[in-house]
């Protein structure tokens, strides 16, 4: 995936991974910021039912405004693949936080 392009974004690191996608940190090629990528896991691709609640998760994030939930900028379809397109933001994972103890920031 490195260095693939799909639509206007270009690939540059794999950032993260879990049950439900795997995430890429990727240039946006026609405004200059960075976003992130989510795909379906490949064992879910060509599952309908898993593309319908990927589809929705992005239907239901990009209807929130919140400071502490990121914006979803589109979904597109790439080679029979969802891809949802989100703001970038740097930080720790969840498992980071979680390694660090409570009240530790």
């Amino acid at each position: 995936m490195i260095g693939r392009t799909i639509s206007h974004y270009r690939i540059v690191e794999k950032i993260g991974e879990g049950g439900m996608g795997e995430v890429y940190l990727a240039e946006d090629t026609s405004l200059p910021r960075k976003v992130a990528l989510k795909f379906l896991p490949p064992a879910q691709a060509d599952d309908e039912l898993a593309r319908k609640r990927f589809l929705r998760e992005a239907v239901s994030v990009a209807a929130l405004d919140h400071p502490f939930i990121c914006h979803i900028y589109e979904v597109v379809r790439d080679d029979n693949q969802d891809v949802i397109v989100m703001e970038y933001v740097k930080g720790q994972t969840l498992q980071q936080k979680f390694d660090d103890g409570p009240g530790r920031r």
